[in-house]
């Protein structure tokens, strides 16, 4: 694991041990909005998905690299729309595999939602605690762009996440056009169990198979 910056990408980028992987799988990973990608689940993650032979790249969104502290603002999520872009690009340098972007809870969102603006950014998205909507209010749904995501989907859920239940996930991944899959945090709240979370191999063997060339049917 190193520091990394590059024009607007800001992080921490960790190889395999066995040096770049030029034919490998690279994955860009971002933070909530209260957190920046020093959080503890990203790197332990970060850890186990290299130590799988991935490339990651763990990166600041915008927003925090302007502000060490506080919440996003809406006004400016275009900008951490952009960075995350950015920083996909970068990783398309880096490997010739497939790329996976992914993000814990408002960085799943803005993943999500440039995945959407950008069908063919990623092979998938890897979405843990997506914020399907505010603690206590079912009724402002976070998902106007579900029906545009056409890029195949991993959302993990804590079964304790205030923002959203099981339930609630199942008919909403209804509306995504693209494969998905939800994999359940037993007992799990919005952190997933921070570094404590017990899913990582299950995690990376279902993003392997949501990546992997589908067979063609021959009529």
């Amino acid at each position: 694991m190193t520091p990394f910056q590059e024009g607007p990408v800001r992080g921490f980028l960790h190889r395999p041990e066995n040096g770049p992987a030029p034919t490998g799988r690279g994955l860009v990973l971002t933070h909530g909005a209260g957190a920046n990608c020093k959080a503890p689940l990203l790197v332990m993650l970060a850890d186990a998905f290299c130590a799988d032979g991935w490339t990651v790249l763990r990166c600041d969104m915008a927003f925090r690299q302007h502000k060490p502290f506080g919440p996003p603002s809406p006004a400016t999520s275009g900008n951490d729309r952009a960075g995350l872009r950015e920083a996909v690009g970068i990783m398309r340098k880096m490997v010739s595999g497939p790329v996976v972007l992914g993000g814990h809870s408002y960085g799943g969102r803005q993943s999500s939602m440039l995945a959407a603006e950008q069908p063919d950014l990623v092979e998938a998205l890897l979405l843990l605690s997506y914020p399907l909507h505010p603690p206590g209010k079912a009724t402002q749904p976070r998902t106007a762009h579900f029906p545009d995501l056409r890029t195949p989907a991993l959302f993990v859920h804590g079964t304790s996440d205030p923002f959203g239940t099981t339930e609630e996930f199942t008919e909403a991944l209804k509306m995504i056009p693209a494969k998905t899959e939800l994999i359940e945090a037993t007992g799990a709240g919005h952190d997933l169990g921070g570094r404590k979370f017990g899913l990582t191999d299950r995690v990376i063997a279902a993003l392997r198979a949501l990546i992997a060339p589908q067979p063609e049917h021959h009529s």
